[in-house]
């Protein structure tokens, strides 16, 4: 059950139990991916770049940014696995398609949020492991409040605070990937 003004905009969405306000517009976000996809442009024309996706979260940011793209790129997804429900189980399982190989590529790595950085901090020394040319994060959303972790996100999206959202990707066990929007827990 939802919440409507009379424009049809969804304000109060409810995704499996939890109540989730309207935090960032699906238009708002287009631009950010744009600007996003503008500096990567601007480094990376000639360097034929690797897209690792992390999946299952940033698949609808990397499919918009990609699609901005004009220049030669490979993508691939990988799957790194460290939340259950609204927290981080503080364990994370990686699996890459087997046979990949990373050596003397220029790696981006594209994720939809990044908040502990235990993802990152797991699955950057496995990448390094392969003797990579370069390595760069980019993330639609960027948590700083939550970071256990001392890393750069290269092509940051929107810096937002230390609370739990879905939409654009993201999900609530499952659920809640297919909006548009982005949406934050409410607590009402």
């Amino acid at each position: 059950m939802s919440k409507t003004d009379k424009t049809f905009n969804v304000d109060l969405i409810k995704v499996g139990d939890l109540s989730f306000s309207k935090f960032i517009d699906a238009a708002d976000i287009e631009i950010k991916v744009q600007e996003i996809a503008d500096s990567i442009r601007e480094d990376y024309h000639e360097k034929h770049p690797m897209f690792l996706v992390v999946m299952n979260g940033a698949f609808i940011f990397a499919a918009d940014m990609i699609r901005k793209l004009d220049f030669p790129c490979e993508l691939n997804f990988v799957r790194i696995k460290s939340y259950h429900g609204t927290e981080t189980t503080g364990k994370v399982d990686i699996y890459m398609p087997p046979n990949l190989n990373l050596q003397n590529r220029h790696l981006i790595i594209v994720e939809d949020i990044i908040d502990t950085g235990n993802t990152m901090a797991a699955f950057i020394p496995e990448l390094k492991l392969h003797k990579p040319a370069s390595l760069a994060i980019t993330s639609i959303l960027v948590k700083p409040e939550a970071h256990l972790h001392d890393f750069i996100t290269d092509y940051p999206g929107f810096i937002i605070p230390n609370k739990f959202v879905v939409g654009y990707g993201l999900d609530y066990d499952g659920m809640g990937r297919n909006l548009k929007d982005l949406y934050q827990l409410s607590m009402t």
